[in-house]
């Protein structure tokens, strides 16, 4: 499907909360949608990532520090933890230190290949210029509204 061309006066009078909004639902959706193939919500995707990133650095106190603020479902925290250990993904060690086990290893390579999908049909069409420039708006908007415009540490 083709996006009709408008002129530059009705596009900047757009709605950027409702564009933005309808861009996250659906990408959210669709990585949402994808993780769910696996049994895992967005928490359980963030919580393998960050494990895998740095093992042994992480508790369940320190990822809920780093995590709580991306999440909008009201998820428990611990409940994904919870399940994580269960399915073997994930290993609690000394002073509750976690580290992913093989299967949890295989299990985030699995949705990260299913998440590539969602990221790469997104940008179809995008020039990489005009996305990062995208992504510059976004953060002054976040910044101009009071937000922090940085990106994660």
């Amino acid at each position: 499907m083709a996006v009709e061309e408008y002129a530059h006066e009705v596009l900047a009078g757009q709605p950027i909360g409702a564009w933005s909004g309808e861009v996250y639902r659906r990408v959210v959706g669709g990585l949402r949608d994808q993780l769910a193939v696996e049994g895992l919500a967005q928490p359980h995707w963030w919580t393998l990532n960050h494990v895998a990133g740095a093992p042994g650095a992480w508790t369940r106190a320190t990822l809920v520090d780093r995590l709580a603020r991306y999440e909008d479902l009201g998820l428990d925290f611990d409940a994904v933890f919870d399940d994580l250990v269960a399915r073997e993904w994930l290993v609690e060690g000394a002073e509750g230190a976690m580290t992913l086990t093989e299967a949890g290893e295989a299990g985030r390579l699995r949705a990260r290949e299913r998440n590539l999908r969602v990221h790469l049909r997104t940008h179809e069409g995008i020039d990489p210029e005009d996305f990062v420039t995208t992504i510059n708006v976004l953060r002054r908007m976040v910044d101009n509204l009071g937000g922090d415009g940085n990106l994660p540490a």
